[in-house]
């Protein structure tokens, strides 16, 4: 069981990153290997293609600017062994409203459906998520590109991340979130669900 543990930055990621890097709990044959470079679907293109030439069975995609559980790459496996393609942890954006960047709703040409409702410490289907903490079984990667010829080039006006779901979601992939796997996004403050939740409390009352 090979991992590749991916991560595309720019010339330099979060001390939070390293930090949780450092201590993530190993299992099995991981190599953790970075993309440095502006174009972001570039650098998670030639990630995929690196995954592809390592023989590597699962990729862990964490961004530069996350923190993320010790526990999360044998969580992310233990989904892989129980038959799942594509989970996501759950983070947040880094600006008010602060909402989950998980998707309820993926339609070609429209916005996305935020999931604001989600389960709490559940794993749940999604339409779509962000690439700041998720694994996707390689298998998934050689399906796609064979039959889209592409990964993450952007679809029309969506970013990287939520056109490589769209291209798996054409392909009959589902995709699933782990709700337990609570990830901090780093920015002036951490914003994790806690940020997430007493920000939706106050919009609620206003």
């Amino acid at each position: 069981m090979k991992t590749l543990i991916a991560v595309p930055c720019m010339d330099q990621v979060a001390a939070p990153f390293a930090q949780s890097l450092a201590t993530i709990q190993n299992k099995g044959d991981c190599i953790v290997s970075f993309n440095i470079g502006s174009l972001i679907y570039d650098g998670r293109n030639q990630l995929a293609r690196q995954a592809l030439q390592l023989k590597a069975d699962y990729i862990l995609w964490l961004d530069s600017d996350m923190m993320f559980p010790q526990d999360v790459l044998a969580k992310m496996l233990q989904h892989m062994e129980d038959g799942k393609n594509f989970v996501s942890g759950l983070y947040f954006r880094r600006r008010a409203p602060f909402t989950p960047v998980i998707f309820k709703k993926l339609s070609e040409g429209e916005p996305a459906e935020d999931y604001n409702d989600y389960p709490e410490n559940s794993v749940f289907e999604i339409a779509g998520a962000g690439f700041g903490c998720c694994m996707t079984r390689v298998s998934m990667l050689e399906d796609i590109l064979l039959n889209e010829h592409d990964w993450f080039t952007p679809i029309g006006r969506y970013g990287e991340d939520v056109s490589f779901c769209i291209r798996a979601a054409r392909q009959g992939y589902k995709l699933y979130c782990d709700s337990s796997l609570k990830c901090g996004h780093v920015g002036q403050v951490i914003v994790d669900e806690a940020i997430y939740k007493a920000n939706f409390r106050e919009a609620s009352d206003a």
